[in-house]
């Protein structure tokens, strides 16, 4: 039969294509379809000759039987398809598997003459030049070494090459984003190998070929090719990667750099020697990327599919607001935390006021990484462990006064005291104040950073109608997290974020309240089993008042979600991921069945939450679902 090999695609090859296109095709951006094109286009340009010449001098062979005729370069086409088959779907798996991962943080600064890198480089290109000799001497041998000699003489040139230019991830990386998308297209190919050469789609000629089988009936030379193969289309992606990584991760060296990058870009970005990469900015990345992963999974998770340097500023900005909120938070005293505020003031006093002059009259920016006055201050009155986050947070495209707004929410949660746990939550309006300080401020200046990445197209007019409906935003998820934090909020810190007159309607007051929460949760572990009648008819009360602060968070989202569609398209599917991660809790919360509780806090089970972010992916999402 003509289709046979025909019949490989249609079964083993496309099949998977499919299935792989499908999961990523809400996570793809431009930037991967113009990766995975790149890569497409070097393994067809690369293999056809050599492919080529194997089929003219009768290495490898394909029965007139099992093939429809057309040919390019006397190769058939069904082989050319497989090249771009194999390249896709091995490139797509990768895709997925590296999707969460930040790959700024995995560059490493090398000092000259002192770098281990220098020598796992070294060693890494001494071993392949090896195998390069070996398939050197193989080919000339000639005879039943000849086509094993041939793979490596071909693809190996490329790995050394590769390997030269991208050894620094190819070690670093996380094994998931190398090994695995080597590893599982290759068994599976092999699988696919032997299957083929069992039933005659294409055939090695005797003498050309060493005998030697992986396992019975796939040829030791055809497990070695689609492993090196496999290798190649990794090697090629990770070093794509790592030149997107420096383009991103230093824009005093590429300031002007555009989403898609030209491949003279991409090889300079390669060149740059690592002994010029700034450390200081790397391992304040590595901080923030820490921090955001042990802090919120849910916005971890979001992070991931925002791309380039808008997601690296979003990930600074979460780490600064944790910062800042854990300097005050973890305080000795409410006389220190006030200190902390003040120096925070200070630092954006100092971010924002403008250059000062020297003695001889020259001007110094604020920010400067030396002389600065706020690089100064940060240095002389802040933790190590905070200070390159302070550094970094991009203050020349932030708006101020957010900023301060949300130090001044800091400062109401030092109003809650043990003589008053409402603090300075007196009526509903107080609780939309606060809010709008915490989370509403953050959310704001999220959407400033995106118009900022991406602002073509975009009026003035409707920029401040996202910005007021990202506010709003922000106050549906402060709202959550508040409602999450009732019990946690009650018991370790005494603070009851519920209005006294919402209180009152329970027969309550935050004394009371606080007291019923110990009390249930000490008793069951906050689930409500083996209560008693008194804790259960609380456990009642308690359900009110969490539906009535999860009506307002909805109230709030509602009104403000539609402004997601109205945001640049490359931040549109990011933007709904990171609102519907966080407002999947409040879905959680309203389950008939009752919620997952984790350290105290309501939680989303972690399939449910990938599920909801790849349905936010999609398209625009429900409401109170």
């Amino acid at each position: 039969m003509r289709f046979d090999y025909a019949l490989v695609h249609l079964t083993y090859t496309i099949p998977p294509a499919i299935l792989l296109s499908i999961l990523y095709a809400p996570l793809c951006t431009t930037r991967d379809l113009y990766k995975i094109a790149f890569l497409v286009t070097i393994a067809v340009v690369s293999t056809i000759p050599w492919d080529s010449y194997l089929i003219r001098t009768n290495i490898w062979s394909y029965p007139p039987h099992g093939v429809i005729g057309l040919k390019i370069v006397d190769i058939p086409v069904e082989e050319v398809f497989f090249f771009v088959i194999q390249t896709y779907n091995t490139s797509l798996l990768y895709l997925l598997l590296s999707k969460p991962v930040l790959h700024s943080v995995y560059l490493v600064k090398e000092e000259k003459g002192r770098s281990r890198w220098k020598y796992i480089k070294l060693l890494g290109q001494l071993g392949l030049a090896l195998v390069i000799k070996k398939g050197i001497e193989y080919v000339r041998a000639g005879g039943r070494h000849t086509y094993l000699g041939l793979i490596l003489v071909w693809a190996v040139p490329f790995l050394w090459m590769l390997w030269a230019l991208a050894y620094q991830f190819l070690v670093n990386l996380p094994w998931t984003s190398t090994i695995v998308p080597i590893a599982l297209p290759t068994l599976y190919l092999w699988v696919v190998d032997t299957l083929a050469l069992k039933r005659g789609t294409w055939v090695i000629e005797q003498g050309t070929k060493t005998g030697w089988t992986l396992w019975p009936g796939l040829e030791i030379e055809e497990a070695v090719f689609f492993l090196l193969t496999n290798c190649l289309i990794v090697f090629g992606l990770v070093a794509f990667d790592n030149a997107v990584a420096v383009l991103d991760a230093f824009p005093a060296h590429y300031p002007h750099f555009s989403g898609l990058p030209s491949p003279i870009t991409l090889v300079r970005a390669l060149l740059l020697p690592a002994q010029t990469y700034d450390d200081d900015r790397i391992l304040g990345l590595q901080q923030c990327v820490a921090r955001l992963r042990a802090k919120s999974r849910s916005f971890y998770l979001a992070s991931s599919v925002f791309q380039g340097r808008l997601r690296i500023d979003l990930i600074i900005l979460y780490s600064f607001c944790r910062v800042a909120d854990d300097l005050i938070d973890n305080a000795k005293d409410p006389a220190e935390a006030r200190q902390w505020v003040q120096t925070l003031k200070t630092y954006l006093d100092l971010c924002y006021g403008g250059p000062t002059k020297t003695a001889d009259g020259r001007e110094i920016p604020a920010r400067d990484p030396n002389q600065g006055p706020a690089t100064q201050h940060i240095m002389q009155h802040f933790p190590p462990d905070t200070q390159l986050t302070l550094l970094l947070l991009p203050t020349d495209r932030l708006a101020k006064e957010p900023l301060y707004e949300l130090l001044k929410g800091f400062e109401m949660d030092l109003q809650f005291t043990a003589s008053s746990s409402s603090g300075p939550i007196k009526a509903e309006a107080d609780l939309d104040t606060y809010g709008a300080r915490v989370a509403g401020t953050v959310a704001l200046l999220c959407i400033q950073l995106v118009m900022f990445h991406y602002p073509s197209g975009t009026s003035e007019v409707t920029a401040q109608r996202l910005m007021r409906a990202g506010h709003d935003m922000g106050i549906a998820l402060q709202y959550t997290n508040i409602v999450r934090d009732l019990q946690v909020d009650a018991l370790n810190t005494r603070r009851v974020y519920v209005p006294p007159a919402w209180l009152k309607k329970e027969k309550l007051t935050a004394e009371s309240f606080i007291a019923g929460i110990t009390k249930t949760s000490s008793a069951s572990g906050g689930s409500g089993a083996g209560t008693s009648d008194s804790d259960a008819f609380f456990l009642k009360k308690l359900a009110a008042l969490r539906s009535r602060l999860l009506d307002r968070a909805f109230a709030f989202y509602d009104r403000s979600k539609s402004a997601i569609e109205e945001l640049p398209v490359e931040a549109r599917a990011p933007m709904r991921v990171a609102v519907e991660s966080y407002m999947q809790i409040a879905r959680e919360l309203r389950r008939p069945g009752g919620f997952m509780v984790k350290a105290g806090r309501a939680t989303v089970p972690v399939w449910r939450r990938l599920w909801v972010a790849w349905r936010a992916l999609c398209g625009p999402v429900g409401g109170r679902g």
